[in-house]
């Protein structure tokens, strides 16, 4: 055992050098690992991101609302009447059910085959015309430019008789004039769909 005069510790300089320089090279080691792990993760999220957003059975659909939940509120405030259907077809939901800003009740259904059906019913205020209050919500709803179809007979507590119209883009509605205001039904869904939709429609308290 000697006695080292640069460090003043006990011990041999050689040994004690090497111990030091095993230190250092930990020291410089640690952020290295850091680093490669840090490599490894991003690759690892990256490769999962790319898989997700390549997957053909993706598929992200909107929460379902109650519909019949929120009519029966409506009525309840003693309200206006408010068309709603009692029932779905089976695998149809609601997205929304709800007035927008300009007064217009809407209730937003999505089919089991991802068609969208929007019902919209706009009342028609003392003196108003009823015929520019339909124009304008298939303007709104169904384009600018619908080209109306043939008037289609239904069995409907509203109305017996529908307005039908098309666009270029697929859509097919129908609209009636009715106790309840202007009522315009529209979507991708078939045309068999909608107007079995259609004839369902009431404005009978939800039990």
């Amino acid at each position: 055992m000697s006695f080292h005069p640069a460090t003043g510790v006990s011990g041999r300089p050689g040994r004690m050098l090497r111990v030091s320089e095993q230190a250092g090279r930990y020291q410089r080691s640690f952020p290295g690992m850091v680093g490669a792990l840090i490599v490894v993760i991003g690759v690892i999220v990256a490769f999962v991101a790319f898989r997700a957003l390549n997957r053909d059975d993706l598929e992200i659909k909107p929460d379902s609302v109650d519909y019949l939940a929120t009519v029966k509120a409506l009525q309840q405030g003693g309200g206006g009447p408010v068309v709603y259907p009692p029932t779905l077809p089976q695998g149809w939901i609601a997205t929304a059910a709800a007035y927008n800003a300009d007064g217009v009740w809407g209730i937003s259904l999505l089919s089991g085959e991802d068609h969208f059906v929007g019902i919209r019913q706009d009342t028609v205020d003392p003196g108003a015309d009823a015929g520019s209050t339909l124009d304008d919500l298939v303007t709104t709803y169904v384009d600018a430019d619908a080209q109306e179809g043939d008037p289609v007979t239904l069995d409907s507590t509203l109305a017996p008789e529908w307005r039908s119209f098309t666009d270029g883009g697929g859509d097919y509605g129908l609209a009636a004039e009715t106790d309840a205001g202007v009522v315009l039904v529209v979507g991708t869904a078939p045309e068999e769909r909608i107007r079995d939709l259609t004839a369902s429609l009431t404005t009978d308290d939800v039990s």
